[in-house]
């Protein structure tokens, strides 16, 4: 049976004009192609299509409830790994992208789901994030020797995935406490024996003369990102940054034709905590600015976060997973700049040479020293 049960209407903004197919979203253009005929649909964009504004954080959460679809998607969590992929009213049933867990949707007990803002289309194909995945494997230095051919067509079960992000702009006004330190210098006497004589000397000996500060500073954040996704690890969706936010685009339905997307699992105000979390390094490097001198103290800060703005997006991977020596390991690759992280094994054979080679190495030079220091025998 296949994965995906579709009924008999489908969107015709989806349907393939030729042969009444359904059209899926070529990577790298901004337009739909029929698998079976060949037929090509441009997705018409708006003259502001590409103008990206925030809108104001309150209101957004405030009336969020009221911006949900009820008609056009289905929401499905995997009870395997904990992902929350969004179905297309024409699909009932799938496989989980990032652990091929069958998913089965409860028409009863659907989410509701919320529109993204703007969607980041997908520029690496398939076929181009197959040769990331291998580049990435051929230069893994700690890996089995092995690996790259055991795995070689792991590569062709990439599944595109939309990830879900929130961007957050805000202006801060800080008012610190502090201290500053400035050095200052002093001559010192010391006596040193020099061939058995005593010898008086003199050192500069830096000191620091901390004095009391306070003020008040201003910041501007913009483009705050936070992964607003559980099904990939924090750490994994961070190294997958930068994104081409210059590429960004309203979010029109038909570029997630073909793919699967997710919906947020991190709401937008707990997303809005960390990326205050984000604030704290620049704030303090603009106290110290502030403070001046030659060392700085902070004892206490006062943080107002201004003009908060929020953006919900959308941002494409393909993600995969291969099987060495019985075990699953995952990788990622970012479908707009190629970057691939990923999960590998250790060539424990080739540490354990690596760690001889340098024993090996530190031996051999003490060695050499030793003989050096020794000098000629008679």
């Amino acid at each position: 049976m296949n994965d995906l049960t579709k009924p008999a209407q489908i969107s015709n903004a989806l349907k393939c004009k030729g042969c009444g197919a359904l059209l899926h979203f070529v990577p790298g253009t901004h337009s739909l192609q029929c698998d079976y005929c060949g037929e090509n649909n441009p997705i018409e964009q708006s003259a502001t299509a590409t103008e990206i504004t925030a809108v104001d954080f309150e209101d957004y959460v405030g009336n969020i409830d009221t911006g949900k679809q009820l008609n056009n998607q289905q929401i499905v969590d995997c009870h395997n790994c904990g992902s929350r992929t969004v179905l297309d009213n024409f699909v009932t049933s799938d496989k989980c992208p990032f652990c091929a867990s069958p998913l089965v949707l409860n028409l009863g007990s659907g989410l509701q789901y919320v529109p993204p803002h703007y969607i980041l289309p997908f520029e690496v194909t398939k076929e181009q994030g197959a040769d990331f995945f291998k580049k990435w494997l051929a230069g893994l230095w700690w890996a089995p020797n092995d690996l790259a051919k055991k795995v070689s067509n792991s590569s062709s079960i990439l599944n595109g995935v939309y990830l879900p992000h929130w961007t957050y702009d805000m202006n801060t006004i800080t008012r610190y406490t502090g201290e500053r330190g400035d050095y200052y210098y002093t001559t010192e006497t010391y006596t040193v024996n020099n061939n058995g004589q005593s010898e008086t000397r003199t050192r500069q000996v830096r000191h620091t003369r901390w004095s009391y500060a306070s003020g008040t500073v201003h910041c501007k954040f913009e483009d705050l990102i936070v992964p607003a996704s559980r099904s990939l690890p924090e750490e994994t969706l961070v190294k997958l940054e930068p994104w081409k936010f210059s590429n960004l685009v309203k979010f029109d339905e038909r570029y997630t034709s073909g793919f699967r997307s997710e919906t947020y699992q991190l709401d937008p105000e707990k997303g809005l905590v960390k990326a205050i979390e984000q604030t704290v390094s620049q704030i303090n490097d603009t106290i110290r600015d502030d403070i001046g001198g030659d060392e700085q103290r902070i004892d206490h800060t006062d943080t107002q976060y201004n003009n908060k703005a929020i953006k919900y997006i959308m941002l494409p991977v393909w993600v995969s997973a291969y099987n060495y020596n019985n075990k699953v390991y995952q990788f990622t690759v970012n479908a707009s700049t190629g970057e691939v992280i990923g999960q590998r094994p250790l060539s424990y054979i080739k540490i354990a040479l690596a760690i001889l080679f340098a024993i090996a190495l530190i031996i051999a030079a003490v060695m050499y020293f030793r003989n050096q220091n020794a000098g000629p025998q008679y």
